[in-house]
């Protein structure tokens, strides 16, 4: 697939970054569609920030695509159809996909006219993981003496080698903490993490990075963690925490221990945390999709400890707390109105 890349009105990158996505949620999207991609958003930051938002915002259609599901028994079947498959599939084209008509107006003045069902789809680049948990699902992976990897739910991660040694992962997309010895990196620079537009580096210890749509945040457990970013280079201390874009990168704030490695122990932990960002947090957990239709609601602050093992008693305490009507859908798909 070649998208030209020459210069042109503002929101040229923009329309790129949907063309992108309309190809690679097709079916028909190919190995060099997958290259073709990469080397689109490596050519300009603002290419890749232009991807970012792309896809937030195509995440952002969920509610209008579970209400179309309620309204129209045509898509509903086609969802019924569809949600017998694997919702994660590790190719393309054997991807269930629901095809609609939707427009979206936006300050760019953004139009969308494919989707897929519900945001079910693996995140780009995900095919050529060399380690991916599935939704619900955490590993353990001992990547090399001394260097061990926990990956959280929905997180993929490719391998970096250099003269046959592991130096670090790229993050692709989700969460992962680090337990480092210092024996490991005793002979190189250091093990590194890239995540979005930084790069996290320890000689030891254990730190955590989380990289979802683009934004990163990333958390120091034990030793010191520097994080290298075009507009600066920050160092973590313990119980220390940053995020970070593709345009900027924060300052390091305190954290509290109980915090920091929360889901290690299955435990979800929230703090004055809007119930949009709540509902969101429960979808990375839990297989089909939670969509919050009262929109009202969504900024409504929640706090508490919440087991990840269930997560549906969860749902059912906050639908009675916000006296939200639940409505169930097939493949897991759930409506609170």
């Amino acid at each position: 697939m070649n998208i030209p890349a020459e210069s042109g009105p503002a929101d040229q990158p923009q329309r790129e970054a949907q063309a992108w996505l309309r190809r690679l949620t097709s079916g028909a999207a190919t190995q060099r569609d997958l290259e073709g991609l990469r080397r689109w958003q490596a050519a300009s930051p603002v290419h890749a920030q232009a991807f970012a938002e792309a896809r937030r915002l195509w995440k952002a259609l969920d509610p209008a695509i579970g209400q179309m599901m309620s309204e129209h028994p045509a898509l509903l079947a086609a969802h019924r159809q569809a949600s017998g498959q694997p919702a994660r599939s590790p190719a393309l084209p054997r991807c269930a996909f629901l095809g609609a008509a939707v427009g979206a107006a936006g300050a760019a003045g953004v139009a969308l006219a494919v989707y897929p069902p519900l945001g079910l789809w693996p995140a780009l680049g995900e095919w050529n993981a060399d380690f991916r948990t599935a939704t619900g699902e955490q590993r353990t992976v001992a990547l090399s003496e001394g260097v061990d990897l926990v990956l959280n739910t929905q997180t993929s991660v490719q391998r970096r080698m250099r003269d046959g040694r592991t130096v670090g992962i790229a993050l692709i997309e989700g969460e992962t903490a680090v337990d480092l010895s210092a024996a490991s990196t005793a002979a190189g620079p250091g093990f590194s993490v890239t995540a979005g537009a930084g790069r996290v580096e320890a000689q030891a210890g254990r730190f955590e990075v989380r990289y979802l749509d683009g934004s990163a945040c990333v958390s120091c457990v034990e030793g010191s963690v520097r994080v290298a970013h075009a507009m600066g280079t920050q160092v973590l201390q313990p119980r220390q925490q940053l995020v970070y874009d593709a345009g900027s990168i924060g300052a390091p704030e305190a954290i509290r221990d109980a915090d920091a490695s929360a889901w290690r122990t299955g435990v979800l932990v929230f703090r004055q945390t809007p119930l949009s960002r709540v509902i969101a947090e429960i979808n990375r957990y839990r297989p089909g999709r939670v969509l919050l239709l009262a929109s009202g609601l969504s900024e409504r602050a929640v706090n508490g400890r919440f087991a990840i093992a269930a997560l549906d008693t969860v749902l059912v305490q906050i639908q009675r707390s916000y006296d939200l009507r639940a409505r169930a859908l097939p493949g897991g798909v759930l409506l609170l109105s």
